[in-house]
């Protein structure tokens, strides 16, 4: 039980940070699309700075988290890195034709009742399934 207790705690920290960033500053807190500004120089954006202490906050949190609590970093298959660069690439190119990523849909457009985004999420949610599917039925899982 103390495993979804940490999720809840997560997801609400999550979701009060995208709030905040939406409240004080007018920005979605979509990790694809913050990460495409800060590696885009934006002329316009004179306080991107927020940027990249946003993508170093989530790294940080990261590296903190397995610190703190390494149990709560599972690992049920081991992957080649060739794999995971790859699954990162296609990930980061849904993201581009999707127009977001899941945080940018997922947290913000639905809590902002986009029905865009809740589109978006049952899309992703749907393609990750039947393609968890298709990879276990193929052995490659």
């Amino acid at each position: 039980m103390q495993g979804y207790l940490q999720t809840l705690a997560a997801g609400g920290l999550f979701g009060a940070a995208a709030g905040a960033l939406l409240i004080g500053r007018g920005k979605i807190a979509g990790i694809s699309g913050i990460l495409a500004g800060a590696l885009q120089h934006d002329q316009h954006d004179q306080h991107g700075t927020w940027r990249f202490v946003f993508l170093l906050s989530l790294m940080l949190g990261g590296l903190a988290g397995s610190a703190l609590a390494p149990e709560s970093i599972v690992r049920s298959h081991p992957v080649s890195l060739a794999r995971l660069a790859l699954a990162g690439l296609l990930i980061g190119l849904g993201a581009r034709i999707g127009n977001g990523c899941t945080s940018g849909h997922g947290i913000c457009g639905i809590g902002r009742l986009s029905l865009r985004s809740t589109v978006a999420v049952a899309t992703f949610s749907l393609t990750g399934a039947l393609t968890h599917i298709a990879i276990e039925q193929a052995g490659l899982g």
